[in-house]
């Protein structure tokens, strides 16, 4: 992420539910009449049949044009629990699983808060809407544009084509600038997300905006996420991204498409200095860009006196209000990936990597991966590390 990014993929389980509801039906009986017309209405918005999809429920299928341009492979729900009814009435959850066409391996899933009512003997859903701990999606936010590129996928709410695909180029310079550090092996797409506002992205985390404030972009996905995991996301916060020069836009989307890249060999034993550093690696390798110039942070602590004496904790990421602290995790990141690739070169970099992500718990990932790949121990690495960054930022 630029400056952030977490993920969490939520589910449900099957819910067993009996008796009798005041439609005179036994639950059972309720629960597939309702999945019924759970699945005519998935049908309705894979074929964008406004007429079929009115008759599940909806007087006016909205849903159908803010998803025109999207280029669904698939969507379905799955009811995952009836509540009792009240009435004419009745709640429900329902897993939502869509693809998106030539990007997701496997299905985004997210939870849905269903209300239905029950007329002339038929269910009807009369609101679809995140349920209470996922996320809301982006054509949740309005009609949504979608430009391709040749290596990504843009969808945008409330922004120009043009805006739109000037993302998509730099998606697509993105990808083989990672390709080229990195490796060809991952899938060599991406996907950019770009809400309506800050607010906007908070909505499509499920959190607070407030704490992705200053924050250019995070990347969504499944950290050791296997070849059938659904595609990564780039969640852009529009209000930052549209502040940065061109240099800056392409080192916040390269940045993020290395963890595109990344994920699959990133796990819990990846410490974030060495991900984010990594990335920020990814996104300045080439540019010509100095350690004064892409540090400026971590020099002044350097020149105050107050150089750190040790490489960030994963807590140091977190936007807490202090921009300096933050900016010095990620610079202190950055210097420790550039201090490999420069003295060990940009194989054992990549190499180091994922023997850290391949470890099963944090505790000795580092040291293990720095003794098997660089030949050197935890505590000769820091002690480098300190040395490296007087000498570049003094």
């Amino acid at each position: 992420m630029s400056r952030a990014g977490s993920f969490a993929v939520l589910g449900a389980l099957l819910v067993g539910v009996s008796g009798c509801g005041a439609d005179g039906t036994r639950a059972d009986g309720r629960s597939a009449a309702v999945q019924r017309v759970l699945d005519r209405r998935a049908d309705a918005v894979l074929t964008k049949d406004a007429s079929a999809y009115r008759a599940t429920g909806d007087a006016e299928p909205t849903l159908l044009s803010d998803l025109a341009e999207v280029p669904l492979a698939s969507w379905a729900y799955r009811l995952t629990r009836v509540g009792p009814t009240r009435g004419e009435r009745a709640t429900a959850t329902a897993e939502l699983r869509y693809r998106f066409r030539g990007y997701d391996r496997a299905p985004v899933v997210t939870e849905r808060t269903l209300t239905l009512r029950h007329r002339s003997g038929h269910w009807y859903v009369t609101a679809d809407r995140p349920a209470q701990k996922s996320a809301e999606q982006l054509w949740e936010q309005g009609r949504v544009t979608a430009v391709k590129g040749e290596h990504s996928l843009v969808l945008g709410v409330g922004r120009e084509r043009s805006t739109l695909r000037a993302y998509a180029d730099d998606a697509d310079d993105a990808v083989p600038a990672v390709v080229d550090a990195w490796g060809a092996d991952w899938a060599r797409r991406v996907v950019v997300i770009v809400p309506k506002s800050l607010d906007g992205m908070g909505e499509l985390l499920g959190a607070p905006a407030s704490g992705y404030q200053g924050i250019a972009a995070v990347t969504t996905g499944e950290a050791g996420g296997s070849r059938s995991a659904p595609a990564d996301r780039v969640i852009v916060n529009p209000d930052a991204y549209s502040v940065l020069g061109a240099f800056g836009k392409q080192v916040v989307l390269t940045h993020e498409t290395a963890h595109v890249a990344t994920r699959a060999v990133t796990s819990a034993a990846t410490p974030l200095w060495l991900s984010e550093g990594y990335a920020d690696w990814a996104g300045y390798r080439g540019s010509g860009r100095t350690p004064a110039q892409a540090a400026p942070e971590l020099q002044r602590a350097v020149r105050s006196g107050s150089a750190p004496g040790s490489l960030p904790d994963d807590a140091d990421f977190g936007f807490s209000g202090d921009s300096g602290k933050l900016a010095r995790a990620y610079e202190s990141g950055w210097m420790a990936c550039r201090m490999i690739a420069g003295t060990w070169g940009e194989a054992k970099l990549n190499a180091f990597y994922k023997a850290v992500g391949g470890h099963r718990q944090r505790a000795g990932a580092v040291d293990g991966a720095l003794r098997g790949v660089l030949g050197i121990d935890e505590q000769e690495f820091l002690a480098r590390w300190r040395a490296y960054v007087g000498d570049e930022l003094g």
